[in-house]
C-alpha cells in the first residue's frame, strides 16, 4: 500500500532531502524534518514559500499529484502587498500573460488576514505600503506561478502559504509537522 505524508513545510526548508548548494552554509532540507525511508515529494514548494507539501513512496500517485494534466487543484493564502481591486481579480479569474505564455484561470477571492503561525523571519511590514490576502487556487504548477501572477496583476506576493492539494490540507499542522494519511 502506498504511503502517503502530508507535511507543513516551513519558510527557508528546500523541498528535497539534500542540499546540493554550497557545503559552507548548508541549507535546511526535508532531512531535517522527515526521517522516513523511501518517500520523495509530490511537486515542490519554493524555499521562500511556506506549507503544504506532500511526499508519497507511490512513483504513480506521485505523478498523479503533480502532474498539471490531472488538474489537482492547489490552494494558496497569498499576503500582496497592496489592495487588489475587483479589475485585478478578474484579470487572475480570467488568465495573466507571463512570459511562458498565458495562465489557466484561477479562483480567487479576498480574504480576511488568516490565523497563522508567524513567519521566521517576518514579513517585513510598511506602514506606507498596505497588504491584503487572497485565497487563490489553481489547477497548473509553472515554477514560481502564484508569485509571477500576482505580480503581472500588480500585486507582489510578500507572503506564500499553500494550504491545500485536492481534498489533503495543512489542518492541524504546525510548521515542520507531518501526518501520514491514506492515500
Amino acid at each position: 500500500m502506498a504511503r502517503l505524508i502530508l507535511f507543513n513545510k516551513p519558510y527557508d526548508v528546500l523541498s528535497q532531502f539534500t542540499d546540493r548548494g554550497s557545503a559552507d552554509s548548508p541549507r535546511a532540507t526535508l532531512s531535517d524534518h522527515i526521517a522516513v525511508p523511501g518517500v520523495y515529494p509530490a511537486g515542490r514548494l519554493d524555499r521562500d514559500s511556506e506549507g503544504l507539501l506532500l511526499l508519497t513512496d507511490d512513483g504513480r500517485l506521485q505523478a498523479r499529484i503533480a502532474d498539471p494534466r490531472f488538474k489537482l487543484p492547489k490552494t494558496y493564502l497569498v499576503q500582496v502587498e497592496g489592495e487588489p481591486d475587483e479589475a485585478a481579480l478578474a484579470a487572475l479569474r480570467r488568465g495573466v500573460p507571463l512570459n511562458d505564455g498565458m495562465t489557466r484561470p484561477a479562483e480567487v477571492e479576498r480574504i480576511v488576514p488568516p490565523v497563522l503561525w508567524p513567519r521566521n523571519p517576518p514579513v517585513r511590514f510598511r506602514k506606507s505600503v498596505p497588504d491584503s490576502w487572497l485565497r487563490l487556487t489553481i489547477r497548473e504548477g509553472r515554477n514560481r506561478q502564484v508569485r509571477r501572477m500576482t505580480a503581472a496583476a500588480g500585486f507582489p506576493t510578500l507572503r506564500l502559504v499553500r494550504w491545500a492539494i485536492g481534498d489533503w490540507t495543512l489542518d492541524g499542522l504546525a510548521p515542520g509537522e507531518w501526518r501520514e494519511v491514506s492515500a
